[in-house]
Order: C-alpha cells, then sequence, then structure tokens
C-alpha cells in the first residue's frame, strides 16, 4: 500500500478516524520522545500527554515492508469500535512513510505478559489474585464478542496474545494491537487470507494450514483459550526453563482435570479458586478444539464464564496435540459429542 493509498483511505474514512496529528505535535506530546514505555517489532512506545492534559500511550511506528498496511488496518478497525474492553485510539500521525503515530489512551498496569511467567521482571512476584484473573478472562471475552457480533463490520483479530492486552489502572483488561486484523461482512463467517497471521503458540490450526478449515471469528477462540491456559498457568510446559520429561501440553492437564488434582496444575489454594481455576481451564480446552465448528462462539464463552462449574464437561483431547494418542484414547463418547453441539451450535 503506498502514500496515494493510504491519503486515500484517510480522506474516504474520516468520519471514522480519530483526529490526525502532525509529527510536530507528536514531538511535542511525547517531550521530543523522551519517556520510552515499550518496543516491539512495529516500532517504539512512548509516553505522552496530550493538548487537554490525557495522559496516552504513542506507537511511533518503525518504516518496514508492509507496516503502511499494519497501519491503516489498526486505525480502521479500532475507528469502528467503541467498547470498554477495546483500547481506545485516540488519534494518530501520517506523514510519509517514516512518520507515523498511532496514539492511545495510556493503560497504567501495561500489559498482561507483565503479570504471567516473567520471572526476574518487576512484576515477578505480582501473582494476580484468581478473582481479577477471572475477572480479566471475561473482560477480554466481552471484548471479542464486541469484535465479532457487536460492530457494523465484523472484526477478526487474529493476534490475541498477553502482550496484546492491556490492562488499565483497575486491572481491566483492553484488546489492542489491531495491525493483523481483518474487516468482513457480519454475515460472512469466513476470511480470504494470504499467508500466515498471529504468534506462535496462539495461531489456530486453520490460520497456518487451510486443511484444518477456513479462518474465521473461530480463530479468535482458539487463541484466546490459548491465552486463558496460560493465565492459568496451565501452559508450563512451554516455558523454555521447564523440563519437557513429562506429558506434554494439554494432556496432563486432562490428567489432572479427571483426577481432580487441581492443585497440582493450577497453584490455587481455596475451594473458591480452585473453582474459578478449573472453570477457566475447562472453557479454555473447548476454545482449543482442532476442528474450528468444535469451538464455542464467544457470546456460548461469556455465558460458560458467568455460568455455574458444575454444567461444564471435559472437552474431548484436540488431535492436533495427539498423535501418539491411540484412537480409542483420543475419540469422544456421545455425551461430549452432544456437549460440542451444544456449545458450538451445531
Amino acid at each position: 500500500m503506498d502514500e496515494f493509498d493510504v491519503e486515500e483511505f484517510i480522506r474516504n474514512y474520516e468520519c471514522l478516524a480519530p483526529k490526525r496529528y502532525s509529527y510536530a505535535n507528536v514531538k511535542k506530546m511525547t517531550d521530543n520522545f523522551k519517556d520510552k514505555i515499550g518496543k516491539g517489532g512495529f516500532g517504539t512506545v512512548y509516553k505522552g500527554r496530550l493538548p487537554d492534559g490525557l495522559v496516552v500511550a504513542v506507537k511511533v511506528l518503525s518504516e518496514t515492508k508492509g507496516n503502511a498496511e499494519d497501519f491503516i488496518n489498526e486505525v480502521a478497525s479500532i475507528g469502528r469500535t467503541s467498547h470498554v474492553n477495546i483500547v481506545t485510539l485516540s488519534g494518530f500521525c501520517y506523514e510519509r512513510r517514516d512518520k507515523r503515530a498511532l496514539i492511545y489512551e495510556f493503560m497504567h498496569n501495561g500489559s498482561l505478559d507483565n503479570f504471567i511467567h516473567k520471572q526476574g521482571s518487576e512484576t515477578a512476584n505480582c501473582r494476580l489474585e484468581w478473582k481479577t484473573l477471572s475477572e480479566i478472562a471475561v473482560g477480554i471475552a466481552r471484548g471479542l464478542e464486541y469484535l465479532h457480533r457487536g460492530c457494523n463490520t465484523r472484526i477478526l483479530h487474529l493476534d490475541i496474545k498477553p502482550q496484546n492486552i492491556l490492562l488499565d489502572k483497575n486491572f481491566c483488561p483492553k484488546i489492542a494491537d489491531f495491525g493483523l486484523a481483518k474487516l468482513c461482512k457480519t454475515k460472512e463467517s469466513i476470511v480470504s487470507m494470504m499467508g500466515t497471521r498471529g504468534t506462535a503458540g496462539y495461531i489456530a490450526p486453520e490460520v497456518f494450514s487451510r486443511n484444518f478449515g477456513g479462518v474465521s471469528h473461530k480463530s479468535d477462540v482458539y487463541s484466546y483459550g490459548m491465552l486463558v491456559l496460560e493465565m492459568v498457568g496451565a501452559r508450563k510446559n512451554l516455558d523454555s526453563g521447564v523440563s519437557h520429561t513429562s506429558e506434554m501440553f494439554p494432556h496432563y492437564i486432562y490428567k489432572d482435570l479427571e483426577l481432580d488434582n487441581d492443585e497440582n496444575v493450577f497453584g490455587a489454594i481455596t475451594e473458591e479458586e480452585k473453582e474459578i481455576a478449573r472453570k477457566m481451564v475447562l472453557i479454555s480446552l473447548w476454545c482449543i478444539q482442532t476442528n474450528p465448528s468444535d469451538r464455542p462462539s464467544m457470546s456460548k464463552v461469556v455465558e460458560m464464564l458467568e455460568g455455574p462449574l458444575h454444567s461444564l464437561q471435559i472437552a474431548p483431547k484436540p488431535f492436533l496435540f495427539s498423535p501418539t494418542i491411540p484412537a480409542a484414547q483420543g475419540s469422544m463418547t456421545a455425551s461430549q459429542q452432544s456437549e460440542i453441539e451444544d456449545i458450538s451450535g451445531n
């Protein structure tokens, strides 16, 4: 996408786009890029302040191939949204390819990634309480439900991971970074997509191989399931510092669930904490089913999160992760098939 295309887009979607700032404005609001608060593959994030005093995070994009499309994706996607669990885009800057910035509301607690398995970091000992983790999981689910159903245009995020979930001062989660997002008509379920988008460990099977089905809102559901399992701590064997001699994820989770061995997987202490952890894991295992049609919608996920634990069954083992499991062990029961049809709406 060249400079002319970007300018044409901005003119066509001016009513949807947030306020446009000059690069001189960006330098002024960041005090000449004085306070760097983060750095990623797409650029550097600085703390800034708008003329009205609002504290913001300013993401200055690096000049790399393909970033113009990512930039437009972000402006187009977030410009259409208004939800408590979606980060607010306060403005943007575009002056040629080398002077582009996105201006967001500032999130005091940074990303969720800071509170998950971060050994040696300042937040390593700031393990969130189970009630807070549950509220964050519900908030993310509501944000995704809104993207999939609440907008005039359905938005597929396609890069849900801890780094893209921001937390405000009250730990209310906000979905951020829409650089890889895809827009599609609400009635469409499958989107056309070239190549693979997303981050290893969170990408749905159908995103990297169409043999598993088409890319749809159910691809976000998969990523959400992997994210919540990481929040619970159930993905411990994906940590490079953990031995891989034991059973691989997610099979040890099923084993512990079946044995009611909650504390082994979750680290929960009280009965209330164990119930929260168990519910989060059970729902996540439904979300990471290999067949997209077997996964629940985000509306159903919200319903399950807010419903009673006793109504949830253990999902069948995803066959993508079961190459060595005998067919009989990996097959599902009639009750599980019935549960799939109920959860997925099929």
